[in-house]
């Protein structure tokens, strides 16, 4: 433990609850948790683990190792980069934006920006850049990292609201860059003093509980404290796994069970900066990876893919999947093609940075997310009265822990409504087994994941609104084998472009705005859209339409 590792907190034994009956063995129902700051993590290593390989880069369609980086070494550039920021005026509290895929040079900017006392604020690489500057602006960012590649759509940004622009990689620099090499040169000094329960370590974008984006704010403590329960109840073995890094490291779920947790256990991370499934499955049989944390669409494209036949991939002890219900034949076939139970569901959301639910290892329910981990509370309610449900009753999940967030970032009125006495409200329609196993059924409000990540209707509809045709737009999530849902629009056209604007013309112009995620795959011509009696939209009918004709 090193110079700010200070006295670990027990947050105590919390009251019996029905899934006591089902814990798993080797996990404790309580676990103490260090007051140190993010960046411990990957530093607690160093005295015994400094020569291991800490990253391996490969290429993510040959499988060809690009870098190869210790502990020793990563922990050496991280605190570079965080003297680097701080000799440029970066210091604590400030909001670092980071606007990278999943690279070497992302995984030292977050341990270097939290060196430097800072926030980080992870950006999609996926973003457009009216995505991007939107997140900026909220965060109040005054330093973005990005790559040559992203760099013509951070630059203009940047310049604009008077940002420092740090690029990495090969590659021109747009004028009055730095050089993230740079940075690397300055000689490290001592981290930034910080207050691991106080201080934020990242600002999480989310759509939260209204589709409005909001900066979950995520405190070093929580960071620490969601890294020492996922590790336990994994039961990471400390310097023996080798992890698939795939999720992408600006996602929460990625950053957490891709990223910390692996460094906090010393593990080799095998760290691709895109989804290809031939090259997962031949670096978990080249590696012997033991761990292969993903999404429900991972996992079926491998099922799916015939060149992924052949494989052993035997040494995996456990994937994890969330971000979208794992459907039970998905789980069954991959458990078969792996040779032994392997392939568990969890749950989390950003503002719990993120997971609160896991299945047991030894006793895994499929079609259940599990149950809550060490220290964590959760509760089934009615979303009206807020009185807890009996089991096997629908009602809203809320949950407390010492994961959960400090708040929304300048957004006290939605903090007030999402945390009350203590318990954050999901905003997720959950029931709870008898036996203490929750399952999700719905959510209170209308967003739609693909492929694990949120899209919300609003922020489609405005971009199909700013199209001059259209008069009516409402956007539902329709069922997607593969993708768990995908984006369903509805359209009605002003009269005067009847018949003169294609769906492919109105796809064409949300490209233009929204992350490709989150542009519909399907977009339905109506003469109207079916309403209420006060006017609003029945999007429940247009679900059920969109469903029927998937």
């Amino acid at each position: 433990m090193s110079e700010q590792s200070g006295t670990p907190v027990l947050v105590g034994d919390p009251a019996p609850r029905p899934w006591h009956a089902v814990w798993p063995p080797h996990v404790p129902r309580s676990l103490a948790y260090p007051e140190v700051p993010a960046w411990w993590l990957l530093e607690r290593n160093l005295p015994h683990y400094a020569d291991r390989v800490a990253l391996r880069q490969l290429d993510h369609t040959t499988g060809e190792e690009r870098a190869v980086v210790t502990y020793g070494a990563l922990a050496r550039q991280a605190a570079a980069l965080g003297a680097g920021l701080r000799a440029r005026g970066i210091g604590r509290g400030d909001r670092v934006a980071v606007y990278l895929p999943n690279c070497v040079e992302l995984v030292v900017a977050y341990y270097g920006i939290w060196r430097a006392g800072a926030v980080a604020v992870p950006v999609n690489p996926m973003s457009t850049a009216r995505e991007l500057a939107h997140q900026l602006a909220d965060a109040g960012a005054t330093t973005l990292i990005t790559n040559a590649p992203l760099a013509p759509t951070a630059a203009p940004i940047a310049a604009a609201r008077g940002m420092q622009l740090v690029v990495a990689g090969d590659g021109e620099r747009p004028a009055g860059a730095l050089a993230f090499a740079e940075l690397l040169a300055t000689a490290p000094r001592p981290p930034e003093p910080l207050a691991p329960r106080d201080d934020l370590a990242l600002l999480l974008y989310t759509g939260g509980t209204t589709g409005v984006p909001k900066g979950a704010m995520l405190t070093h403590f929580n960071i620490v404290a969601n890294t020492v329960q996922f590790a336990t109840w994994y039961d990471f073995r400390a310097g023996e796994e080798t992890c698939l890094a795939v999720l992408p490291l600006s996602h929460s779920g990625g950053l957490s069970g891709a990223l910390n947790v692996p460094l906090y256990a010393g593990a080799t991370l095998l760290l691709f900066e895109r989804f290809n499934p031939v090259a997962v499955v031949r670096a978990i049989a080249q590696y012997r990876a033991t761990r292969f944390f993903g999404v429900p669409t991972m996992y079926i494209a491998v099922l799916n893919e015939p060149a992924c036949r052949g494989y052993d991939l035997s040494s995996l002890r456990a994937c994890r999947t969330n971000g979208a219900a794992l459907p039970p034949s998905v789980k069954a076939a991959f458990d078969a093609f792996v040779g032994h139970e392997v392939l568990v569901e969890g749950y989390g959301l950003s503002e719990t940075s993120p997971l609160t639910h896991a299945n047991p290892l030894h006793a895994p329910r499929p079609g259940a997310i599990g149950i809550p981990l060490p220290d964590t509370d959760a509760r089934v309610v009615d979303p009206v009265s807020g009185t807890e449900v009996p089991p096997g009753t629908e009602g809203e999940l809320v949950l407390r822990g010492p994961q959960l967030m400090k708040g929304y970032w300048n957004q006290l009125e939605a903090t007030a409504a999402a945390i009350r006495d203590g318990w954050f409200h999901t905003g997720d329609i959950a029931t709870m087994d008898p036996d203490g196993y929750f399952r999700i059924v719905d959510r209170l409000k209308d967003c739609i994941v693909v492929g694990g990540y949120k899209v919300w209707p609003r922020e489609v509809e405005e971009a199909l609104y700013a199209h001059p045709a259209v008069r009516q737009a409402a956007v539902v999530g329709a069922p997607d084998a593969y993708r768990g849902e995908t984006v369903y629009a509805y359209v009605v056209l002003k009269d005067e472009y009847a018949g003169r604007v294609t769906a492919d013309e109105l796809r064409a112009h949300c490209r233009a705005r929204l992350a490709a995620y989150k542009v519909p795959r399907v977009i339905a011509f109506r003469a109207q859209l079916p309403l209420s009696g006060a006017g609003k939209v029945l999007r429940r009918v247009l679900r059920e339409e969109a469903a029927r004709s998937v």
